[in-house]
């Protein structure tokens, strides 16, 4: 059985270093801080994370800070109409040797790697984002019968336009539902591109530096599974994530009148994970209800679909969320 103080030792260590690492992403991806602490939560818990923002918000510059600072092997694959299977996972390949013996050799597609960027994935045919499933599940492909292990650890953090939609392919609630969170990235408020203009369009411009290593990254991993939980925390995920699923009795009348299909499961597997990941981040060594009530957007936002009466009347599916998460942590507050 773990000694409590050394969990509390880890923990604090852990913090600190995660400190670290957050100040060296914000010095290149300026003014964004929610949106990094998020992107860190999810590696933290060892899952994939979908970013949603226009172009030229600065994703594509997250993500390959990230890989620097945690020390990550990165690789980045551009989703377009033509991409096919083999473009991401790799193909095998007949050889003729010198004493002309033939013999296939696998040639590693992009996705062996420890961090992937998959850009604008819902541009990619349903065939070609179906090759990700696997590899953001089981960590591991299966090419000509053969299981090939991914990297250790592997990520994919993959970007979506919200704005434009044509010619893209909506990625099904299978694979949605393997991102851990859905990471809105917004527009810059005025100082934050006031400061983003004199970081990026001088001479210089600040490099971010090695804070982790993949085998760092790893320990920190289990670190943050033997958080305790507090059964007022585990009590209320329940209830929030049950209050979303239209055919609960505990669902509110809002809920069964606007939302088609609610969270499963691994809903509340990710608020598990997310809220120790937010508690560490923050320098505290057990989340709290407020935790909880933070991380319902990101974690519940594509695991969810509004009904198509909901949509006529212009609702949103954001507000409802923090709607019913508000009142249901009002009501754990009072009892």
């Amino acid at each position: 059985m773990t000694d409590p103080a050394e969990l509390v030792s880890e923990i604090e260590a852990l913090g600190a270093r995660l400190g670290e690492a957050r100040a060296s992403i914000t010095r290149r991806f300026i003014g964004q801080e929610g949106v990094v602490d998020l992107v860190l939560a999810a590696l933290l818990c060892g899952g994939h994370g979908l970013l949603i923002g226009l172009p030229g918000l600065g994703k594509t510059r997250l993500v390959d800070t990230l890989g620097t600072v945690m020390g990550l092997n990165t690789n980045r694959i551009q989703f377009t109409p033509d991409l096919m299977p083999a473009d991401i996972l790799g193909s095998e390949v007949l050889e003729t040797e010198a004493g002309g013996r033939r013999a296939f050799r696998f040639i590693e597609g992009p996705v062996f790697c420890q961090l992937l960027m998959a850009d604008e994935i819902n541009r990619a045919s349903p065939r070609t984002q179906s090759a990700l499933l696997q590899a953001m599940q089981e960590r591991e492909v299966t090419i000509a019968g053969e299981h090939r292990p991914l990297g250790a650890p592997f990520h994919v953090l993959a970007t979506q336009n919200p704005i434009e939609q044509e010619g893209t392919y909506p990625l099904p609630e299978a694979q949605l539902d393997r991102f851990l969170v859905q990471i809105e990235v917004p527009y810059p408020n005025r100082q934050t591109e006031h400061d983003i203009l004199l970081a990026t369009t001088g001479i210089e411009e600040e490099e971010a530096h090695a804070v982790f290593t993949p085998a760092e990254l790893l320990a920190a991993q289990v670190v943050l599974r033997r958080m305790p939980v507090g059964e007022n925390v585990v009590a209320l995920i329940l209830d929030l994530v049950r209050a979303f699923r239209p055919g609960e009795p505990e669902a509110p009348e809002e809920v069964t009148h606007s939302v088609s299909w609610g969270p499963g499961p691994r809903a509340a597997q990710a608020l598990m994970l997310t809220v120790r990941a937010r508690a560490l981040l923050d320098g505290r060594l057990a989340p709290s209800p407020a935790d909880v009530l933070a991380m319902a957007e990101p974690v519940l936002l594509h695991r969810m679909a509004l009904s198509f009466a909901a949509r006529a009347r212009g609702e949103s599916l954001g507000d409802l969320i923090r709607s019913v998460a508000a009142r249901i942590g009002r009501v754990e507050e009072a009892a």
